[in-house]
C-alpha cells in the first residue's frame, strides 16, 4: 500500500470547499465559429482563474436573440454573460439592463479598441458591453471561375454587374451557383443585408416623421431584385441559409460569389476549412443608386446583466474573453486566421495577422467606412445601417423579414409582401406612439 500519495482527511476536506467555493458562471452565446472556439478555450480561462467555471449555452442566432431578449426584460437573471451586438447595447444600457464596463485594468488598453466598436457598445460615453468581435460586409468570389469565364473584378463592383456574373457562373447541374445570399428570415438573418441592398438602392426604413417606406419604389425595386437574383441563380432552398449556412456552401465550393461579413474571411481562406482557400477574391459590397449604407457596421459583444448574481467573476471572464493576450492566444493555437477580427488596432498592426490575413486591412477598411449615423440617400431619423436603432425594430424587422422570405419562396408576390409589412409597421410604430 503506497501511502505516499494518501491525502489526508483535512486535505480532502480542504479540496472540497474549494471546489464548493467554485463560482459557474453561466455564458450565453451564437453558433458561430469564433465563440466555439471561445468555448474550446474554456480549459485556460478555468486554470489561471480556479474558482469560476463556465457553463456554456450555445444557440442559433435567432433562438439566442430571443431567449436574451425574453430573460433581460424580465429580469430573469438566467445568464451572467450575454452575447449581444450593437443594436441592443445602447437600447440595453438605456434602460438600465446592462451592468456599465467602467475603470477596466488598464492592460486591457480600452484605447486599442477600434472608436467605431466602442462608440456602438457605449451608452453616455460608458462601455456596457466588449467587443469579441466586429465586422463589415464584402463581396467573395471564386478567383478560378472568373478567370475562366474572363470576368475581371472592377474595384467596385455594381449590383447589375453581379446579376450578369451570376447568370454566366450559375451551373446548378455542378452544384456550382451563381450567388450566394442570406434567405433565412430574422432581423439579423436575411434583413442586414437586404437592409443594406434597400439602402444601396436608394430606400430608408422610415422618413424624417417616423412614417415607414416599406411600400415605397426603392423597395420595391430592390427586394424584386434580391428575390429574382437569388430565385434564378442562387441554390436550393436558400429561405433557409443563413450566415452559418451560405458560408458552410461557399467553403465547399457551391457559390461562385457571396456577400456577408468581413469576419468570414478567415474561415473561408483556412484551407484546412475551406476547399476554395486558393481560389478567395474579394471585393467591396456592391453598390446600386448610392454607396451609403451598402455594408453594414456590427459588432458582437460580451455584457452582464444587471440581473447576474455573479458580476465581479462575469467581468474577469469578459475582459480575458476580448483582450490582446487572447487574441495572441487564438492565433497560437488556432492559427493567425482564426482570431477574433474587427475590435483591436493592434490585431491590424500585428505582422503574424497581415501575413496570414492577406484581406485584413481590407475588411478594416469596409469596417471604419460605414457610417451608422448617415446610412440612406434621403435623411432618416435613425441610427443603424443594417438595422434601426429603436426597440421595436426586433419584432419588426422580423416580421417584415418573414414576409420578404415568403416573396422569396413564392409563397407571395413582392408586391404584396412589400404591402402586408407596410401595413404590419404602421401598426405597430402607432402602437409604440411613433405616429398618430
Amino acid at each position: 500500500m503506497k501511502l505516499s500519495h494518501a491525502i489526508p482527511l483535512a486535505g480532502l476536506t480542504a479540496l472540497g470547499a474549494t471546489a464548493a467555493q467554485a463560482e459557474t458562471l453561466t455564458v450565453a452565446t451564437v453558433n458561430n465559429k469564433d465563440m466555439v472556439i471561445m468555448q474550446s478555450l474554456t480549459d485556460v480561462f478555468e486554470q489561471a482563474h480556479p474558482d469560476i467555471e463556465l457553463d456554456w449555452v450555445v444557440l442559433e442566432e435567432n433562438v439566442l436573440r430571443q431567449r436574451l431578449t425574453t430573460d433581460i426584460a424580465t429580469g430573469g437573471g438566467q445568464f451572467d454573460v450575454m452575447t449581444i451586438g450593437t443594436y441592443e447595447v445602447p437600447i440595453w444600457a438605456e434602460r438600465n439592463w446592462l451592468t456599465p464596463l467602467e475603470n477596466l485594468p488598464a492592460e486591457y488598453r480600452v484605447d486599442d479598441l477600434l472608436q467605431s466598436v466602442r462608440n456602438g457598445l457605449s451608452h453616455d460615453g460608458t462601455l456596457h458591453a466588449l467587443p469579441f468581435y466586429g465586422e463589415s460586409s464584402m463581396m467573395y468570389y471564386r478567383t478560378d471561375l472568373f478567370e475562366a469565364a474572363g470576368i475581371e473584378m472592377p474595384e467596385q463592383p455594381t449590383w447589375a454587374q453581379v446579376r450578369d456574373w451570376a447568370e454566366q457562373l450559375h451551373a446548378p447541374d455542378d452544384e456550382t451557383y451563381g450567388i450566394c445570399l442570406r434567405g433565412k428570415p430574422g432581423w439579423g438573418e436575411n434583413m442586414a443585408f437586404v437592409s443594406t441592398l434597400v439602402n444601396t438602392f436608394g430606400g430608408r426604413w422610415f422618413d424624417m416623421d417616423w412614417q415607414p417606406q416599406i411600400d415605397s419604389p426603392a423597395w420595391q425595386e430592390a427586394v424584386s431584385f434580391y428575390v429574382d437574383l437569388l430565385g434564378n441563380y442562387g441554390p436550393p432552398g436558400a429561405s433557409s441559409n443563413g450566415f452559418n449556412e451560405n458560408q458552410a456552401l461557399f467553403s465547399r465550393g457551391n457559390c461562385a460569389m457571396w456577400v456577408d461579413a468581413t469576419s468570414a474571411a478567415g474561415r473561408i481562406y483556412d484551407p484546412s476549412e475551406s476547399q476554395v482557400a486558393d481560389q478567395l477574391g474579394f471585393a467591396p459590397a456592391p453598390i446600386a443608386e448610392t454607396p451609403k449604407g451598402s455594408h453594414w457596421l456590427w459588432s458582437w459583444a460580451l455584457a452582464i446583466p444587471e440581473s447576474s448574481d455573479s458580476k465581479d467573476a462575469a467581468r474577469k471572464f469578459i475582459t480575458w474573453a476580448t483582450s490582446p493576450e487572447y487574441i495572441e492566444l487564438v492565433g497560437e493555437r488556432e492559427g493567425w486566421t482564426s482570431v477574433p477580427p474587427g475590435t483591436r488596432v493592434s490585431t491590424y498592426e500585428n505582422a503574424n495577422y497581415q501575413e496570414a490575413a492577406p484581406f485584413a486591412d481590407f475588411a478594416l477598411k469596409a469596417m471604419k467606412s460605414a457610417d451608422p449615423t448617415d446610412s440612406t440617400l434621403e435623411p432618416s431619423p435613425y441610427i443603424g445601417v443594417q438595422f434601426v436603432g429603436i426597440p421595436e425594430f426586433q419584432s419588426i424587422g422580423t416580421q417584415v423579414g418573414q414576409m420578404v422570405a415568403s416573396a422569396l419562396t413564392g409563397e407571395t408576390s413582392v408586391e404584396q409582401s412589400l404591402q402586408a409589412a407596410q401595413r404590419a409597421t404602421e401598426r405597430t410604430m402607432k402602437r409604440a406612439g411613433y405616429l398618430d
